[in-house]
């Protein structure tokens, strides 16, 4: 470990130290401390989700706190128990996304200055909104180890209280009123499932299962391309992984806090690692069926549950954890394509029509007849067939799913179209 690397884990350690250490009832104080400013939100019973998954599913749906995460909760139980001196200096946060919208939103409500440091990458949607919120917004950085270092100056040259988004007493305490009310509203539940990314939100959730239910199963989701839990549990303490892009960027922390891992490490049952296609499903199963827009980190326990990690759940109640819902639109509408590509839903082809009058009609016909619906079509002449009375079209339709895909091609053949490449979306967008 670099000295930079020692220094940082020194001045964590020393910040948890001199703070009060998360246990049941400081959870419960913080509960009744918080309420006036955050949302109860719904625990409810899904009849599709459940029939798609073979067992009981009940979704939480904290995405629908006023800012879109659970980051609210331990934010605002941060920020209330600061003193007046720490109030009037202001606090200051590395993040690229919820955690600072949480306390730029709550900060407004307490009249505490709220600074946060949003790496570059950090979208601009998220940096208005926390200045709209009142924060001032210091954009530095490549990666969040970069805006943390430079929040640190920050700290040094004004004074300012630094806030963990994960790895903070105080945060993780508040995080633990999600699993409160999740007892409260399904007390005979038999597993919780919950994202982890730095591991704060299910440090404060075990600790509410182990007091109140310590038969359920307390179930860790990870993104498969930053699996920080699941090397931490291996190696017996946290360690820094490799974190590629992912949907799921909410989870996309390299390296899980010490202090949550210390309190979740022997109360977790179970840590799983999900994919891409899993999340992109999940997303859209949840969009369809709960009429709910989640982001990624939000969706990884119902993709869990699609990619079959977790067979011991069949036939028993779950809640899932839907944390977040911060997805940005235009992201959000490529999921839903790439998800419906996933499902065959969406499919492209290539067919060769004659280029004449009724050429482009006949191939609209024969797709029209079997219910499917085109969504585009483009001719291609220049760098089509040799055979200059054809003409090539790049056809995206939406069917209900492989053997429907089937019946459009069958049907094309009949009226002699001839279809030379068929895939997802992506499969031959070159062509």
């Amino acid at each position: 470990m670099s000295a930079a690397r020692d220094q940082f884990a020194a001045r964590e350690i020393m910040s948890i130290t001199t703070t009060m250490t998360p246990t049941f009832d400081r959870i419960v104080a913080a509960a009744t401390r918080i309420e006036s400013g955050i949302i109860r939100t719904p625990c409810k019973r899904s009849e599709a989700l459940s029939e798609l998954c073979h067992c009981e599913v009940w979704c939480k749906l904290d995405y629908q706190q006023s800012t879109g995460s659970f980051k609210e909760r331990g934010a605002r139980n941060a920020l209330m128990q600061l003193d007046a001196a720490t109030r009037s200096k202001g606090v200051i946060a590395a993040s690229a996304g919820n955690h600072a919208l949480a306390l730029a939103f709550h900060g407004r409500d307490l009249g505490i200055q709220i600074t946060v440091v949003m790496p570059r990458f950090a979208p601009i949607v998220k940096q208005v909104r926390c200045r709209e919120f009142g924060a001032r917004v210091v954009v530095h950085g490549d990666n969040i180890a970069e805006a943390r270092h430079r929040a640190d100056e920050i700290v040094s040259s004004e004074g300012l209280t630094y806030i963990n988004g994960f790895n903070d007493p105080d945060i993780i305490i508040g995080a633990g009123t999600c699993g409160l009310e999740i007892l409260e509203q399904c007390p005979d539940l038999d597993a919780i499932v919950v994202p982890i990314g730095g591991g704060g939100l299910i440090a404060g959730i075990s600790l509410v299962c182990s007091a109140l239910r310590p038969s359920a199963k307390l179930i860790g989701v990870e993104s498969a391309r930053c699996p920080s839990m699941t090397a931490a549990l291996a190696a017996g303490h946290p360690v820094r992984v490799q974190s590629d892009s992912s949907l799921a960027d909410g989870l996309a922390v390299p390296e899980v806090g010490s202090l949550s891992f210390e309190i979740a490490r022997n109360r977790i049952e179970q840590v799983v690692t999900v994919s891409e296609e899993s999340i992109t499903r999940a997303i859209l199963r949840i969009a369809e069926y709960e009429k709910g827009v989640v982001e990624g980190a939000g969706a990884t326990p119902l993709a869990a549950l699609l990619e079959g990690k977790l067979p011991q759940l069949v036939g028993r109640k779950v809640v899932l954890v839907l944390c977040g819902g911060n997805i940005d639109p235009t992201t959000l509408s490529r999921v839903i394509e790439h998800g419906l590509t996933l499902d065959g839903r969406l499919i492209q082809f290539l067919a060769v029509i004659r280029d004449r009058p009724g050429g482009l009609a006949d191939l609209a016909l024969g797709i029209a007849s079997t219910g499917a619906s085109i969504k585009q079509v483009s001719h291609e002449r220049a760098f089509g067939e040799a055979d200059v009375s054809k003409v090539q079209v790049l056809c995206q339709v939406e069917v209900r799913g492989p053997d429907h895909c089937e019946e459009v091609f069958r049907a094309l053949r009949e009226r002699e179209i001839e279809v030379v490449a068929r895939g997802g979306l992506r499969d031959i967008a070159t062509l």
